[in-house]
């Protein structure tokens, strides 16, 4: 399948590519503007038989393209559209990972990874809900927002596309390594609370996942019996959790000690395979996340 005219972009690609661009994995194209730093790529509306269409971005680290046999690992991401662009992000702040990532590569505190972005739909809330511990109708418990029916949620079906649909075509696109070592999930509020769900729905697939400011107080902490009952092995797996003090974070904490206490619990051992923190006066906004994304990003890429 062509990518399109000649381009750098195309060249890098070209170069880079172990097989020509999966069949069903849309054709790139640049995004660019101000805030964008390095090489991040957006596959419009990837399709999927499990839920709606939509965009994918792609950040590339530096070193791309430069040796057609090295390979990276890979970070998954939601709310894509928050992750690299001011333009899409809400409220038009970002979390500025491409720039972060190149700072903590430049410093040689991460190793080089590639972040996949998946943009977020209409049904954002639906997709990143736990499903397996719903049933019937519980409270979302933010202020002004309506409750969740459990026929609603389709977060296994997100995870199905996220897991049997994206990961694949990323894996034959781009330059990965694919096993589970080297493979991990991260979110925010809802993000973060469909991350541990990835992890424990898929514990061969991801070996990290970063979550936050998780989002534990939808269904009264519902999701907190599931994650105890569903922890995969401590031995080839690990967390990050973290959470403010402010806005809808302020309500966190109780939580996160009940998620705390369950890890270790389990056999995690906080410092190794396990990291909790509490960021004082810290909200619940891009804003706030953008300030200490480096430090997931370090547990989960560190050398």
């Amino acid at each position: 399948m062509s990518i399109g005219r000649p381009t750098v972009l195309a060249a890098l690609l070209a170069m880079s590519m172990p097989t020509v661009l999966a069949d069903d994995m849309p054709a790139p194209s640049p995004v660019t503007g101000p805030g964008v730093t390095g090489t991040v790529v957006r596959h419009a509306d990837m399709p999927s038989t499990h839920v709606a269409r939509r965009n994918v971005d792609v950040w590339l680290p530096p070193s791309y393209g430069k040796d057609p046999a090295q390979r990276y690992p890979v970070l998954y991401m939601h709310d894509g559209q928050n992750l690299f662009d001011p333009a899409t992000s809400y409220g038009g702040v970002d979390w500025a990972v491409d720039e972060v990532m190149t700072s903590l590569i430049e410093k040689g505190a991460v190793r080089e990874a590639i972040v996949v972005g998946v943009w977020n739909t209409p049904k954002r809330r639906d997709e990143y809900m736990p499903q397996r511990p719903v049933r019937g109708r519980i409270k979302f418990n933010v202020p002004g927002a309506e409750d969740l029916d459990a026929v609603d949620i389709v977060s296994d079906r997100y995870l199905e596309f996220l897991v049997k649909e994206l990961k694949p075509v990323i894996d034959a696109t781009y330059r990965t390594l694919p096993g589970r070592a080297d493979t991990f999930v991260m979110g925010s509020s809802m993000g973060g609370l469909v991350s541990q769900y990835a992890m424990s729905q898929y514990p061969d697939v991801f070996g990290g996942a970063g979550c936050v400011s998780t989002h534990w107080p939808a269904g009264n902490g519902i999701a907190l019996d599931d994650f105890a009952a569903h922890l995969p092995d401590p031995a080839t797996h690990k967390y990050w959790f973290d959470y403010g003090t402010a806005t809808l974070d302020a309500l966190y904490e109780p939580y996160q000690k009940r998620a705390d206490e369950i890890l270790r619990k389990a056999g995690y051992v906080e410092g190794r395979n396990w990291i909790t923190r509490r960021f004082e006066g810290a909200e619940h906004s891009e804003k706030a996340w953008r300030v200490r994304v480096d430090q997931p990003l370090v547990f989960l890429l560190g050398h």
